[in-house]
């Protein structure tokens, strides 16, 4: 079943009110979207650069791993909603994550509401089996410009060109979130799909945005596409908590592939406008944009460099951050 969902119209004079939840945990289930960035590249330019489709490009499973959150929502009333955001690359290691983390438990127990995907790329969809395996029935929402193929992908096929197969079809429902403004999901929490085409014939991505009460706001992205300025623009102009900006979790996509450029150094020196007071960055923001930020003395948590992640100055594998 696939449900599309229209979203309520904001605007600029009139923001909309999300209501607030008192506060939110995130476990950084996998941060590591692989692990070569230059072997990476050279699979990509290999099967067609990034303009090509990423469903027919073969990549090494051996060099895959996947980025992966648990958000925990609690609300004014002390219950607590648990979400898992994205499903990592490759399944087995992923499978490991879920075990390392307790997500398999949650999963297996139905304790994860839902699954949301915040776009369709490799390292956030292609370990959908993990989840699958634990989970078959789990309501998955998805950016309303999913792929074809992503919608096969859920329901068990196999695509031979890139070498992949997913064997464990999902029996819930698939709900298409659509753009155009927001969507309501619980008290304090709402989703914001941004319309824009992205690297390997991806289209749009959907994030996250929390309203911590007596604190302000937590944006939450898996890779955020769409820039991290526009991220925290759209909430200061169609939300009415944005006006606070309180945390901002999750990849970035600053300098994902290396050394960072005059005008993505200049995106973190701006960052410094909004006023965060945490800052918990890590999978696609890059090491050089992390470096920086620590330079500006930017609120930015660190993590404990286990489980394949590399160093301490963000937040890694397995580690917990609380808004």
């Amino acid at each position: 079943m696939i449900e599309e969902r229209q979203p309520l119209a904001v605007s600029a004079s009139s923001p909309a009110r999300i209501g607030a939840c008192r506060s939110i945990r995130l476990t950084a289930v996998s941060e590591v979207g692989w692990w070569d960035t230059p072997r990476m590249v050279a699979q990509m330019t290999a099967g067609g650069g990034p303009e090509a489709c990423q469903w027919g490009i073969k990549f090494d499973a051996d060099n895959a791993a996947g980025s992966c959150s648990l958000l925990e929502v609690e609300a004014l009333d002390g219950s607590i909603t648990r979400i898992l955001i994205d499903a990592g690359w490759n399944s087995g290691y992923m499978s490991e994550r879920f075990r390392a983390t307790g997500v398999d438990r949650l999963l297996e127990s139905r304790d994860i509401a839902f699954l949301f995907l915040s776009h369709e790329h490799l390292d956030h969809f292609w370990g959908i089996e993990a989840v699958l395996k634990l989970a078959p029935e789990i309501p998955i929402l998805v950016p309303g410009g999913l792929r074809q193929e992503g919608i096969d992908w859920l329901r068990g096929c196999e695509f031979p060109q890139a070498g992949i197969a997913n064997r464990t079809p999902h029996r819930g429902p698939i709900v298409r979130m659509l753009s155009g403004g927001i969507h309501q999901l619980l008290p304090g929490l709402a989703s914001v799909t941004f319309d824009l085409p992205i690297l390997l014939d991806i289209y749009g991505e959907q994030s996250l945005y929390v309203n911590v009460s007596e604190k302000g706001l937590v944006c939450v992205t898996g890779c955020c596409h769409q820039g991290v300025l526009n991220l925290v623009d759209y909430a200061r102009t169609y939300l009415a908590a944005g006006k606070q900006s309180y945390g901002l979790y999750g990849g970035l996509h600053i300098a994902p592939f290396g050394s960072i450029t005059e005008a993505q150094a200049e995106t973190v020196r701006a960052l410094g406008h909004y006023g965060f007071q945490k800052i918990a960055a890590n999978h696609c923001t890059g090491a050089a944009a992390v470096t920086l930020m620590r330079e500006l003395n930017y609120p930015l948590v660190g993590g404990s460099g286990k489980d394949g992640s590399v160093g301490t100055d963000h937040l890694g594998n397995g580690d917990v951050v609380r808004f």
